[in-house]
């Protein structure tokens, strides 16, 4: 995944000798990483800048977009760090063992987490996104390990299809009749059921967005990040017609998923087949012009901050979860360190909605400090 790119990644043509690494793989996953934190970290959560919060439900806002845009990526990183380690099938026994090592650790760091803050499993959150991050990974880098591109190309078709089947098909047991509701969903029902209410998303108590069925259409998120990666990897993106030939593509998967929004609508905390769709050919889209403006025309002036997060992006989230915390336990009088600065340097001179924003911007700069000195440093952090 992201600590692979960093041996895996440093070429990109024909020839390890001659292949530069992919730049914009990094720039996107960093811009990516800065954003989640950013939206993960308002300076009030009672006055989020309107950009910045989630759709209710049905609809897609630009803080929609962060989520389905990582595991993309994944997607692209998996081909690019273990294409050279599926060729060799003597060892894939040891390459197995160690996705799953990541596997378990990224799903370890996103349920632990939770207890810097409050350090109670009466309540601890089993779903998360790292813990989703972390499946998803696993189950793609096993199949793209296991399975060629037909076979992936059709678990990625089924996963779109059957989970739109389940949610609109399959009866709710306790509520009867298939719904797209936030607590009487398929998934709502399953998650209750393993997990039960105390271990679910607080803001709910009775569904959680990162829940156990949208595991299904995120791998699908995660193998179309998967081709993308395999298209770019075979060098065909080095003309004028590449470039369109792979943005038409994005074009048509957000064609497809307008079409099946009226039935199954778009929808992040439901992960839906169209959302996925939707994110993906944006995902797409983004991607290769980056490439084309990075990679191949050359503009490089820009990109440091964004390399510094997506060289460490799994380092950088798990930062922006501690550091805050350990800002927030330093007292400063009646309140503490954290609250005490966003209330004299923010709240004053600014609208709420505006000083919320300078605070999740001051929490990003904060956070790139460490990653800066990483990228620096050329030190990538394992998972």
């Amino acid at each position: 995944m992201v600590i692979n790119q960093q041996e895996a990644l440093k070429n990109t043509g024909t020839t390890k000798a001659s292949r530069p690494r992919l730049l914009s793989l990094d720039f996107f996953r960093g811009f990516t990483v800065a954003a989640m934190i950013l939206v993960n970290d308002p300076g009030d959560w009672g006055h989020i800048y309107w950009p910045l919060e989630h759709s209710k439900w049905n609809g897609c806002t630009p803080t929609d977009l962060v989520f389905p845009f990582f595991l993309f990526m994944v997607g692209v990183s998996i081909v690019y760090a273990m294409e050279s380690k599926k060729a060799d099938i003597a060892n894939h026994n040891k390459l197995l063992l160690s996705i799953l090592r990541r596997t378990l650790i990224i799903i370890a760091l996103g349920v632990c987490l939770p207890l810097i803050n409050d350090f109670q499993f009466a309540h601890l959150r089993f779903p998360g996104v790292l813990q989703r991050i972390g499946l998803v990974f696993g189950i793609t880098a096993l199949l793209y390990v296991k399975t060629g591109i037909r076979t992936q190309v059709i678990i990625a078709v089924s996963c779109l299809i059957g989970y739109f089947l389940l949610m609109t098909l399959v009866p709710v047991p306790g509520f009867g009749t298939p719904n797209l509701e936030p607590a009487t969903n398929l998934g709502a029902w399953i998650d209750r059921s393993v997990f039960t209410e105390n271990h679910l998303w607080s803001s709910s108590k009775t569904w959680d967005p990162e829940g156990l069925l949208g595991t299904i259409p995120s791998v699908a998120t995660c193998l179309l990040g998967v081709f993308t990666g395999t298209w770019l990897k075979m060098g065909k993106l080095k003309t004028s017609a590449d470039l369109l030939k792979i943005m038409g593509a994005g074009i048509v998967l957000i064609i497809l998923a307008l079409i099946w929004n009226p039935f199954f609508p778009v929808n992040k905390q439901l992960w839906t087949s169209s959302f996925v769709l939707l994110t993906a050919g944006l995902a797409i889209n983004i991607l290769a012009l980056s490439y084309w403006f990075i990679d191949i025309k050359g503009n490089k002036a820009l990109l440091p901050p964004f390399l510094a997060f997506g060289r460490n992006a799994i380092a950088a989230y798990v930062l922006a979860d501690i550091i805050p915390a350990l800002i927030a336990a330093i007292p400063v009088g009646k309140t503490n360190l954290w609250s005490f600065t966003y209330n004299q340097l923010f709240v004053p001179y600014l609208s709420p909605e505006n000083a919320s924003l300078a605070g999740a911007i001051l929490t990003v700069l904060i956070i790139f400090i460490p990653v800066w000195i990483l990228y620096k440093r050329n030190i990538t952090i394992k998972v």
